[in-house]
């Protein structure tokens, strides 16, 4: 019998993210990982606790769909951090749908801001997560698992492996 997703278990998967429309809004073709059960010492590591608790017991070639509504994830649009500009006010390379820049709080913090909309000379600029105020859906297919080393589960994440961050 193949390993089961259980704590301490380096975790591979593959998934792909759709809206409510089953619009796809996100896929990843090339495995990913994770470390079961154990939390990131990395700030970047985005792991949905609901997306966690489907994929325990599960095995390679197991596929998981999980739901995920505004309060289990990515919590609810704040309208404090859109803000608009006229076009004049605002750089050249950012005046377009899609453009990335960040910004730095007076306490040294930052925060990426997306390009959300360029209309009747005003920019848009948005600084929630992209999935803020939606319900999406993830559908994960596990395609290793393995027990974790000292090092991996002290990190939270395989050493073989980038942060995993779900866009």
């Amino acid at each position: 019998m193949s390993d089961l997703v259980a704590k301490n278990k380096a975790v591979y998967f593959t998934y792909v993210v759709t809206d409510e429309n089953n619009n796809v809004t996100e896929q990843m073709d090339m495995p990913v990982g994770y470390v079961h059960g154990v939390p990131s010492s990395d700030e970047d590591l985005e792991f949905l606790p609901a997306l966690e608790d489907q994929m325990e017991g599960k095995q390679v070639g197991d596929r998981v769909e999980v739901v995920i509504k505004p309060e289990d994830g990515y919590g609810p649009t704040n309208s404090n951090l859109i803000y608009k500009d006229k076009s004049e006010n605002v750089p050249e390379e950012f005046r377009h749908v899609g453009a990335e820049a960040e910004f730095k709080n007076e306490h040294g913090e930052s925060r990426k801001f997306i390009v959300t909309e360029v209309k009747d000379g005003m920019v848009t600029l948005d600084g929630n997560h992209p999935y803020a105020g939606k319900t999406i859906i993830i559908i994960v297919t596990i395609v290793e698992i393995r027990d974790a080393n000292q090092d991996e589960i002290s990190e939270g994440r395989p050493r073989d492996m980038p942060p995993t961050v779900i866009h």
